[in-house]
This record gives C-alpha cells, sequence and structure tokens, in this order.
C-alpha cells in the first residue's frame, strides 16, 4: 500500500507544539468606587450563594426579606449580622438609602415584585429564568428605561471561569468564526426528589437548568440569528424524580450548529465537557461537573496548550451578575446581562420547550 492508503480515514497529523497562553480577561468586573447598599429579596437555598459571594466581595448587604422570617435571620446572623430582616418586602422598599435590590422568589411570585422593585426607584438584578413571557420581560425593560433604573438578570453562568473564558476569547477572535459548539453533561440531580416545585415541572432540564447553556449560546453566538431549533426530552424508566431526567437540543444558525446533550440522573462518572470549534482554533474544558472546570484547552494552528483556571461558576458566577449590575451603574451604560439581553436567551428556552412539546423543530426565523 502507499502511504496514503495507509493513513485512509485517519486525521493529518498536527503539531504539538506548545503555546504561550493567551491574554484573555474572564475573572469577574469589580466596579471602581461604587459600593451601594442592597437587598435581597427572598432567602430561599440560592440565596445563600448570593450572599456568599456579595461578603466575599466586600458588598454592603443591609436588608433582607423572607416571609418565613426565621430563614432570613439563619442567613442573616451567618454572613451580614446588622443587615435588617423583615416578613414583608415591602418594607424594604421604603428605605431611601438602598439602592439595588436582588430578587430571588421564584418567576410567578417574583413577577410583581419586580414591578415594585423598579416603581420606587430601586436598581434590580433579578433571579433566572427572568419571566414566563416574553411581553412580561419587555414591559419590565421598558419600565426600567422609563424610571432610569437598570435590571439584570442572574444569569451568573457568563461569568463561571470557563464559559467567560470561552465568550471573551471568540469575542477577541482567538478561535476565528465559531462552526460549531458541543455541551454535553451527564449529572446528578436526584437531589430534587420530592421537592414539589421541581417535581412539578414539565421541563425541568429544558427550563429550570439549561437556561444557562440557552444563555450561554446567545452569548457566544452574540448577533447571529438562529434559524430553527429541535429539542427533545425522555423520561427514564428507572429515574427516581418525576420530570424528564434526559434532554437533547439542536439550535441551527446559518453557518453554526450548537448541540446540547443533558443526561440529569447520572449517578455514578459524572462529566461536563463544552467543545467549540472555530475556523482558526478549538476550545475545550472539562470536569466532573460545572462548578469544577480545572483548565482550558487551547488548540490553534501553531500549537496548543491547557490554562489552569481560577474561581469556580458558583463563587465568580455569583460574584458576576452583582459586580457587573454594579459597574453598569457606576459607569452609567446597560449592564452586560441586562433584561432586555436575557430575552434572547428566553426565546431559545421557550422555542426549546415548544419543539420538545410538538415533536419537531421549530423555525426560528420569524423572530429574527
Amino acid at each position: 500500500m502507499t502511504k496514503n492508503e495507509n493513513d485512509y480515514g485517519l486525521s493529518p497529523e498536527k503539531s504539538l507544539a506548545t503555546i504561550s497562553a493567551p491574554s484573555i480577561q474572564y475573572l469577574p468586573p469589580r466596579p471602581k468606587n461604587y459600593n451601594p447598599k442592597i437587598a435581597v429579596i427572598g432567602t430561599g437555598g440560592i440565596s445563600e450563594y448570593h450572599l456568599k459571594a456579595y461578603q466575599k466581595c466586600g458588598f454592603q448587604v443591609v436588608a433582607l426579606a423572607n416571609r418565613t422570617l426565621a430563614k432570613a435571620k439563619v442567613l442573616r446572623d451567618k454572613y451580614f449580622p446588622a443587615a435588617s430582616v423583615h416578613e414583608d418586602f415591602h418594607e424594604i422598599l421604603n428605605i431611601d438609602e438602598i439602592e439595588v435590590i436582588d430578587v430571588t422568589p421564584h418567576p410567578l411570585e417574583r413577577l410583581p415584585i419586580l414591578y415594585d422593585c423598579l416603581k420606587t426607584g430601586k436598581h434590580v438584578l433579578s433571579q433566572k429564568p427572568f419571566v414566563l413571557d416574553i411581553e412580561d420581560g419587555k414591559k419590565l425593560a421598558d419600565l426600567a428605561d422609563r424610571k432610569g433604573r437598570k435590571i439584570a438578570v442572574n444569569q451568573n453562568g457568563r461569568w463561571a471561569p470557563h464559559f467567560s473564558y470561552m465568550r471573551n476569547a471568540i469575542a477577541q477572535g482567538l478561535i476565528g468564526e465559531v462552526a460549531s459548539i458541543d455541551f454535553s453533561l451527564q449529572w446528578d440531580q436526584t437531589w430534587i426528589k420530592g421537592i414539589p416545585t421541581f417535581e412539578k415541572m414539565d421541563n425541568l432540564i429544558l427550563f429550570d437548568f439549561a437556561i444557562h447553556w440557552f444563555d450561554i449560546t446567545a452569548c457566544m453566538m452574540n448577533d447571529q440569528k438562529p434559524k430553527s431549533i429541535y429539542a427533545s426530552t425522555v423520561h427514564h424508566a428507572h429515574q427516581s424524580y418525576n420530570p424528564p431526567a434526559l434532554a437533547s437540543v439542536i439550535i441551527d444558525y446559518p453557518e453554526t450548529q450548537v448541540r446540547m446533550s443533558f443526561n440529569g440522573h447520572c449517578t455514578n462518572g459524572e462529566e461536563d465537557t463544552t467543545t467549540i470549534v472555530g475556523t482558526a482554533g478549538t476550545l475545550r474544558s472539562r470536569g466532573p461537573g460545572l462548578n469544577d472546570q480545572p483548565n482550558m484547552e487551547i488548540h490553534l494552528q501553531n500549537g496548543s496548550t491547557h490554562i489552569p483556571l481560577k474561581g469556580s461558576w458558583f463563587e465568580s458566577g455569583f460574584q458576576g451578575t452583582m459586580s457587573e449590575l454594579l459597574c453598569s451603574i457606576e459607569e452609567d451604560r446597560d449592564p452586560y446581562h441586562s433584561a432586555r439581553n436575557n430575552l434572547k436567551t428566553l426565546e431559545l428556552c421557550f422555542a426549546a420547550e415548544k419543539s420538545a412539546k410538538l415533536g419537531k423543530p421549530v423555525n426560528l426565523s420569524n423572530n429574527n
């Protein structure tokens, strides 16, 4: 056989040269001189990560509200002992010195709170998923504009170290034009068993979890308009909770395809991998979970390198959402994770849910 025949079906050999680490700024921003008084409405499970991040950043949380006052007191005592606690969140709205409010309850009960916060002239950080209806999101963004206030969405995955590195590397043109993005996740979410809020969700994976992956897709694809989306969910016969634990998504752009694979019922051998292939290189991150992505692989035409990443999703992510909101207020500009920006994420998410229900692709061209 000739050499070419021996190499049939194999990729051409590549250079194994090691290159220097590119200069990519991926850590959360910090305001220069602005450190306003902050309140948190809702002290459920996720709020502890918010408070832990704010404490580490040196932010001033001065009030907490929860319908169960005891929950607010526990977190107050742990993170911000000098803060006041309130059973009625309206009391917080009447405290003039509070400029920024983090609103954490679930979407249905959160919506009227967001309106009240903006109407009283507060800047707002909303938990995700932002709203259940795109029109509600537009109305809140419009209200914020009329009031001269900022409203941002806690899409904390944007500042997870691996996602932040990737989106900034793409923005700087490090790997050229993006050709494909692959997300593959197998993780153990069996902790939700028996929790009514989660058990009653029709699309737990697509809506409550994958919202982060729809969001980072929208960030990485920037102004490109998606053509169609196809999503599928499957309920495994032996899974321990009610909503389907298996899901997949394909999003077609004019010259790019994004593929997502989710298994939320992997109790052994968990792994989370992201691979982005561009016209001039490839980025890859992998680890045992979304909060443990220790290195960034970079493969360019002149060689490859592995870069240790600082921080973690549940630290950097929650620091980033509040820090970027404060920076936007200080600099008088739109926050990167503004409510209006987040509507692109919700459009992908809602279209995926619709596709899974219909069992066929959904055309997104009419949304562009």
